[in-house]
């Protein structure tokens, strides 16, 4: 059934904060705080899964303007998109300028590509680490009254964004199965003054890197 009301956030990146801390001493979530004309937009990035099992991955990639071209003319505010390659959505798997191999996997990896613009850019594999490392990274790119744009889905209640992360791959068994699509992915990109854009993708470790077209596991 994949997500009910999937899109693309636009605004300027007011604050950010971490969950307060459990006793372990974990942040479960980045929140960060987005205006837009419609008001202020609590966005909620999870840099872990509250399960002790789980654990998250993630990856920091800085890609051109033409690579995800659909962001460029986007006013402030909210916008819903179909779940297709031609929308501007994101898809981990399957949009050329995010793919990357599902063996990619460091504590940290950098390795360049050749991008569709003949050049080459960095790019860094996906990270599996702790969640205080996932919330560093996000944090590391995240620049206050900066143009962002997070990809998600809407709160039912109240102005806010929530799976700003993989919604893909959850296996069978899985609370999340039914919720699993292609192009459906969310994420936090920031617009850099060069008119390049900086992403922070996540996914949980349960999460499959092969899907079929569905979204479900491979």
């Amino acid at each position: 059934m994949a997500l009910g009301n999937y899109g693309v956030l636009v605004g300027t990146l007011e604050s950010h904060h971490r969950d307060t801390p459990d006793d372990q001493g974990r942040w479960f979530h980045v929140y960060l705080q987005v205006t837009a004309p419609a008001g202020r937009y609590r966005c909620a990035v999870d840099v872990d899964s509250k399960q002790s099992a789980t654990g998250v991955q993630w990856r920091v990639l800085t890609l051109d303007r033409a690579q995800l071209p659909a962001l460029h003319d986007l006013f402030a505010g909210y916008h819903p998109l179909a779940t297709t390659p031609t929308s501007g959505a994101l898809d981990y798997l399957r949009h050329p300028a995010l793919r990357t191999r599902a063996g990619c996997i460091s504590s940290l990896v950098f390795r360049p590509v050749q991008t569709s613009l003949g050049r080459l850019s960095g790019v860094r594999a996906w990270r599996t680490g702790s969640n205080l490392e996932a919330a560093t990274a996000l944090e590391s790119i995240l620049t206050i009254g900066a143009r962002i744009a997070i990809f998600g889905e809407p709160f039912t209640a109240g102005l806010g964004m929530h799976n700003i992360h993989q919604n893909q791959g959850d296996p069978l068994g899985s609370q999340w199965y039914a919720e699993n699509g292609t192009w459906q992915d969310g994420g936090t990109v920031v617009y850099l003054p060069d008119g390049r854009y900086c992403l922070f993708l996540s996914k949980f470790t349960t999460q499959s890197f092969d899907t079929n077209d569905d979204g479900h596991p491979g």
